[in-house]
């Protein structure tokens, strides 16, 4: 197991989150379920808590590993690479909650990867199901200079604490909680069961609280709980919001509920007040307490430790060339246009100051969120070499990397370049995030992996109408529940279906407007259905009104569409949204990432997000 003094971790150390309990566990229930004496949906139900969800295709699983805060260090990522390689097509998935996804997993060797994965220290346990999921938090936490103070002593003892928390694996429906230290939500913890935000009230530290915001069927931005709770208080509400969830939702409706619906049904009032009542008896019990003063919170400080050498652009397009295998679109598939000035976009907006002097984050722009085994290893090696042998994976389904020195910058560039991982422009309409959609995922209608390719294409082509958007970002969800986060794009993609001439045409709900700011989350408004082949199409004449009708050069995309009246934006799409059944062509029923007549089939979900 990990240690604390563990020197693979070149001086950030992480204690353990494994158990090998949980995998003994896992191991005897499987053999109970395989014997016959475990009906399936009890069987169904644990594996879930333990991160193991059935896909779409049988005999095989979707594995989901909890990255807390997306913090992983190079040895974890080299046993991500690891697994990709023996039990997984090669490569995995980033997600929007700073996990990491394994598809395609034979059952017989979910047990293998946990005990690889247990050996640095990941945890699959309450990854899936109805529990408190991954905790997510800033990437830019310790070294972002416009940070209040860094939450990420405080979103790890909320980790910590709630992980095998007895009430954790057991709630009406999964619980997500993110922690924000900076001004601006990096983390949108207004669209999270808990929110925190990071405030500083006459010298003391604590936190804007938020409840019960989220998307999928009902959007909702978080109620505020609290203007100011002082950090000391803060595992003691959690503990109440958990046991109002636990003791008021509802078990029976997987479609209401979430704890919004509580909300709903209650009123805010009477949800507040019973807040209120469960943390007053959860007192009286003895309550909770932050494992450390928060007085004397360590300042993360800049590496002082002897960087390993770097890694030798032949030994990096080496390793970085391993094989694949099994089905859907593979890192490296997507076209992505060369440009002349390459590093100097990769510098102008993957690039950023942190506010330590001489220091920068640097962002890997993963396209579709997806990197191979070999990409992970290359990773995990610069992290020791350039940064301070830490990775985050992002929400946007990044890697982003801290502590690079401004001379490191070039170096590091080109050994990016030479694993095929210096894809500029992150953070633009150009990087789409995107769910895994129907491409393995149970729920989903369309292949949305599928128009994320397409979409990241059309705009690696068209960097004039990546250029023209200084603030703005493309997301896609393969249904309504929203893996993708389509609810908060500035343009947001949600994947649905309609008929022509009896048969089955793949198409999307375009929404515009979504986003966070500091007065909470913004849900995108729907403005047109279209045909899945002619987003990209609409998604250019979208960016092509917002540069004709902008107030300045500066306004946010999703700022102008929640601007302008939602029939301007149909208006200029309207022509796309009829089909003439007599003019439609074969590929017009065929999904974007498929070679087969759309078929679109939702089975029975296994609460995946």
């Amino acid at each position: 197991m990990a240690a604390i003094d563990d020197t693979r971790t070149l001086g950030r150390a992480r204690l353990d989150f494994a158990s090998e309990h949980d995998i003994d566990e896992f191991v005897a229930t499987l053999r109970k379920f395989e014997n016959g004496e475990l009906p399936a949906d009890q069987w169904r139900r644990f594996r879930l808590v333990r991160g193991t969800y059935g896909q779409r295709q049988d005999g095989v699983q979707m594995l989901r590993v909890k990255a807390p805060q997306g913090i992983v260090t190079a040895s974890q990522m080299r046993a991500f690479a690891g697994v990709a390689s023996r039990y997984s097509r090669g490569f995995c998935h980033i997600t929007t909650r700073q996990n990491i996804q394994f598809h395609f997993v034979l059952l017989k060797n979910v047990e293998a990867a946990m005990r690889e994965l247990a050996d640095e220290g990941l945890t699959t346990r309450e990854a899936c199901g109805n529990s408190v999921r991954n905790i997510t938090g800033c990437p830019y936490a310790g070294t972002s200079e416009d940070e209040i103070f860094d939450p990420s002593p405080y979103a790890e003892a909320t980790t910590r604490y709630f992980l095998r928390h007895p009430l954790s694996g057991n709630l009406p429906r999964k619980f997500k909680i993110a922690f924000e230290g900076c001004a601006v939500d990096h983390a949108v913890a207004s669209i999270n069961d808990i929110g925190w935000r990071a405030r500083i009230v006459d010298g003391r530290k604590g936190w804007k609280v938020m409840v019960a915001g989220g998307t999928s069927i009902m959007p909702v931005s978080g109620y505020v709980l609290y203007e100011f709770l002082p950090v000391e208080e803060m595992l003691e509400v959690a503990e109440a919001i958990v046991r109002v969830f636990h003791k008021y939702g509802d078990y029976k409706h997987p479609q209401r509920n979430r704890i919004k619906f509580v909300v709903k049904q209650m009123g805010w009032e009477t949800f507040r007040a019973k807040v209120m009542e469960e943390l007053e008896g959860f007192r009286r019990e003895g309550g909770a307490r932050l494992p450390f003063d928060p007085a004397k919170t360590p300042t993360e400080l800049a590496p002082d430790w002897e960087p390993a050498a770097p890694p030798t652009l032949q030994h990096v397009a080496a390793m970085a060339s391993t094989p694949m295998r099994g089905p859907g679109i593979h890192p490296g598939t997507l076209r992505l246009k060369p440009l002349s000035d390459t590093y100097l976009r990769w510098l102008r907006r993957n690039v950023a100051h942190q506010r330590q002097d001489g220091y920068y984050h640097v962002v890997v722009r993963l396209p579709l969120g997806d990197f191979t085994a070999g990409q992970m290893r290359v990773l995990s090696d610069l992290s020791e070499a350039y940064g301070d042998g830490t990775m985050r994976l992002t929400i946007e389904q990044n890697v982003l990397f801290k502590w690079v020195r401004k001379e490191s910058l070039e170096p590091f560039y080109q050994r990016l370049a030479a694993a095929n991982l210096n894809a500029p422009d992150a953070l633009t309409m150009s990087d789409v995030v995107s769910c895994p959609g129907a491409e393995s995922c149970r729920l989903a209608v369309t292949q949305s992996r599928g128009l994320g390719r397409v979409l990241t294409e059309y705009f690696s082509a068209r960097p004039d109408l990546v250029d023209a958007v200084p603030s703005g970002n493309i997301r896609i969800s393969g249904c309504p529940n929203g893996c993708g986060q389509h609810h908060i794009g500035a343009l947001g993609f949600q994947g649905s279906v309609r008929k022509v001439a009896g048969k089955a045409v793949p198409q999307y709900f375009v929404l515009v407007g979504g986003g966070v700011s500091n007065d909470g989350a913004h849900f995108g408004k729907v403005v047109a259905k279209i045909p899945a082949r002619r987003i990209a199409e609409a998604a250019g004449r979208l960016v092509d009104l917002y540069r004709e009708q902008r107030q300045s050069e500066t306004e946010d995309l999703g700022a102008f569409y929640r601007r302008i009246a939602p029939a301007v934006a149909t208006e200029r799409l309207k022509d796309l949204v009829e089909l003439d059944a007599t003019q439609m062509t074969p590929d017009d029923f065929i999904d974007l990432g498929e070679s087969q007549a759309f078929d679109p089939v939702v089975m029975d979900g296994e609460c995946s997000a």
